[in-house]
């Protein structure tokens, strides 16, 4: 289930002037108030939530708030990597789309790399109309091959009706729009077993050394701390830039994303260093990680009673459609924010865009319903999904935990910090395998070779973007 490394950085803050979306000057202290707020909200969300609020009232059709044309005897193609509970709740976005515009949609699923599945699809001839882009990175890259088709006015419209400057902005390539980011997600949060917790008597962490102290309370209890699903890549590359954002800021982060300073770099090498304080510490890390997809790794937190294979597992807000449903979120399965290792504490954002590949009246109709609050509505209250629209309704979605973290999304307006591997090229940050994704699989395996590892990383980035 890739809901994951369809991911753009987000440095959350409070609301600023919308045309400078990017500026990077005081993003620190801004982030540091933002982050703090999460860390409350979060926290807030104590046992009372039966995981179930604000599912009242949601259950009905939602309000008809887009113009759509009639589109009876036209056939769609929309193609996403998605699988599982993911998959199964956007069919019913699109159910929804037939039902009021006569179209059939036709959920196609890709295989990862999502760039590499559409080039073949292109080269024989049938692309599906519209794809669903995981990095900002792939949208340029289908946008240089002649691909992708910009965006229409009816999609432009609902774009700047229901989103900040900044989600519109990172849809955009040569400042024409492209895409629409129709899915976004935290992911600089830590969900944790919370009868375990009780039982160790551990309490959240807000720092990094606290979090060591958490986890070594978890251990000396007996339950291995942390939960790594290293059979996916893009899993690690999260560990590693909530802790490079933190530790070595802002303005570091981009430049390493964008190869302006080298892997080699000692700022690397202080955050690999920091993690393998949890990768490389005796049983810190539950047995066959690297075998352990991200699914996997959420659902044995959250199974065996109050013995689950360990206790906590670095995921984002959709991790919750893995978390069985006998446990409660906000009671059973309790979150942190990712804690600060620097000065201030990361939170990270991701996101998904439409893509249109076959112009067409009903491509175009699509996307507009993409960008819509009643589309994204509808999957917000199936739970396990986060929309960037600022239009849709806090109480749509299923719990006060995700609320709060929606929430946090939307008042994080337009200080946006990319996920680095989604910035890289693809061959570097992107695929099963290879670059990033494998070496940082390999540091799991070895996390004593940090300077073996910068070398390896140094090697393959500069090849991927060219020296």
């Amino acid at each position: 289930m890739r809901m994951t490394s369809s991911t753009i950085r987000t440095r959350w803050s409070p609301k600023r002037d919308k045309a400078t979306p990017h500026h990077r000057g005081a993003a620190k202290a801004a982030a540091a108030v933002a982050a703090g707020a999460l860390a409350l909200s979060l926290t807030a969300c104590g046992g009372d939530d039966d995981g179930n609020s604000g599912t009242q009232g949601n259950t009905q059709e939602t309000a008809n708030n887009v113009t759509l044309p009639k589109l009876d005897g036209t056939s769609l193609e929309i193609a996403a990597v998605w699988t599982g509970a993911e998959q199964a709740n956007f069919k019913k976005v699109l159910a929804e789309f037939e039902k009021r515009t006569g179209a059939k949609v036709t959920f196609v699923p890709a295989q990862d790399p999502i760039i590499n599945f559409i080039g073949s699809k292109v080269a024989g001839g049938q692309p599906p109309d519209i794809a669903m882009l995981p990095q900002p990175g792939a949208i340029k890259q289908a946008v240089d091959r002649g691909w992708a088709k910009p965006i229409g006015a009816e999609a432009q419209k609902e774009l700047g009706e229901n989103y900040s400057q900044g989600w519109q902005d990172i849809g955009k390539v040569g400042g024409k729009q492209y895409g629409v980011y129709y899915k976004a997600a935290n992911k600089s949060l830590i969900w944790y077993n919370n009868q375990v917790f009780e039982n160790a008597g551990a309490s959240e962490p807000e720092t990094w050394p606290d979090l060591l102290k958490t986890a070594q309370t978890v251990y000396d209890s007996g339950v291995t701390p942390f939960s790594v699903g290293g059979a996916e890549g893009w899993t690690l590359t999260d560990w590693f830039e909530n802790v490079y954002l933190s530790q070595a800021g802002p303005e570091k982060y981009d430049q390493l994303a964008k190869h302006e300073i080298k892997w080699t770099d000692p700022s690397v090498k202080d955050a690999l260093t920091t993690l393998a304080q949890v990768w490389g510490k005796g049983d810190y890390v539950a047995t066959g990680a690297l075998q352990t997809d991200f699914p996997a790794s959420v659902t044995q937190v959250f199974t065996g009673g109050d013995q689950p294979k360990a206790a906590m597992v670095a995921a984002g807000d959709f991790a919750q459609v893995n978390i069985p449903t006998t446990m409660k979120v906000g009671t059973d399965a309790k979150v942190f924010p990712f804690p600060a290792v620097g000065d201030n504490g990361p939170v990270v954002s991701g996101g998904d865009a439409a893509v249109i590949l076959q112009d067409s009246k009903g491509a175009q109709a699509l996307a507009t319903w993409l960008a819509s609050p009643d589309a994204a509505q509808i999957q917000a209250k199936l739970g396990g999904y986060l929309s960037p629209n600022k239009n849709v309704p806090n109480s749509a979605y299923p719990n006060a935990v995700q609320q709060r973290i929606a929430k946090a999304l939307i008042d994080a307006g337009d200080d946006f910090r990319f996920d680095m591997s989604d910035q890289a090229p693809q061959a570097f940050g992107g695929t099963p395998g290879k670059g990033e994704w494998k070496i940082l699989q390999d540091f799991l395996k070895n996390p004593k070779d940090v300077a073996g590892t910068q070398a390896k990383l140094e090697t393959e980035a500069a090849a991927a973007y060219g020296g």
